[in-house]
């Protein structure tokens, strides 16, 4: 127990003081998350709702596929980025393998089906709603898409905040394709496990409580986007 307090003392103090690996870490961590939930974002909303308002025959196929993606694990996605990015994979030129480009995309590989189904069920209430309206006023499918879209903005706000909180505290698959080098492909959730493996628990522990409040702080943004929305 003394060891653990002590730990908890050093975490804090990590923390309060500023220690410059740790918030570097943050830094990185947040940086990687976030332009993998952006992009992401940028192309499965819009997916999202188009196959909320189109009909085609590869359609069914689409949504199983995409919520079957859902429970992929994360270190098969790890795997695939890792043999596409190797070097004798298609995508070896690019000289991505081990670095935050990697990390970045492994991410997007893992938010890309969460946001394009949820942006699909959220859009599809208002497509059942608003669909004779459009087709009154002769809307075009791509306008249709884009209100839609607008429409359910609150909705797709918590859509993202899901997204970026999967993706922050995602270890499987960028610890595969990033390496875990220190100073450059290290986040949050890689250095926890290093440094618990190793026996170091203060850093793991100011990590654990930083990825903590920011998990709190999402959810926290997520609930209170939800109560407004439904508020209106």
């Amino acid at each position: 127990m003394d060891d653990i307090a002590q730990a908890f003392h050093f975490a804090l103090k990590l923390i309060l003081e500023g220690d410059r690996e740790l918030f570097e870490t943050v830094k990185l961590s947040i940086i990687v998350s976030l332009s993998a939930s952006i992009i992401a974002f940028l192309i499965g909303a819009p997916a999202g709702a188009v196959l909320a308002t189109q009909t085609f025959r590869a359609r069914p196929a689409m949504l199983v596929s995409l919520n079957a993606l859902l429970g992929l694990p994360s270190v098969v996605i790890g795997l695939f980025v890792y043999l596409l990015l190797s070097r004798s994979g298609p995508l070896g030129f690019l000289g991505f393998l081990f670095t935050p480009q990697a990390m970045i995309l492994a991410q997007i590989i893992l938010t890309l089906p969460i946001i394009a189904v949820m942006s699909y069920r959220a859009t599809e209430t208002y497509w059942a709603d608003y669909r004779d309206t459009f087709v009154i006023f002769g809307a075009s499918r791509l306008r249709a898409v884009a209100t839609l879209i607008s429409a359910a903005r609150g909705a797709l706000v918590t859509v993202f905040l899901a997204a970026f909180g999967r993706a922050i505290a995602e270890v499987g698959a960028i610890m595969m394709v990033g390496g875990n080098i220190r100073g450059f492909t290290r986040t949050m959730t890689t250095t926890i496990a290093l440094q618990t493996s190793r026996g170091e628990l203060a850093l793991a522990l100011g990590l654990g409580l930083v990825l903590m409040g920011l998990t709190l702080a999402i959810s926290a943004a997520a609930f209170f986007l939800n109560r407004r929305m439904s508020d209106y």
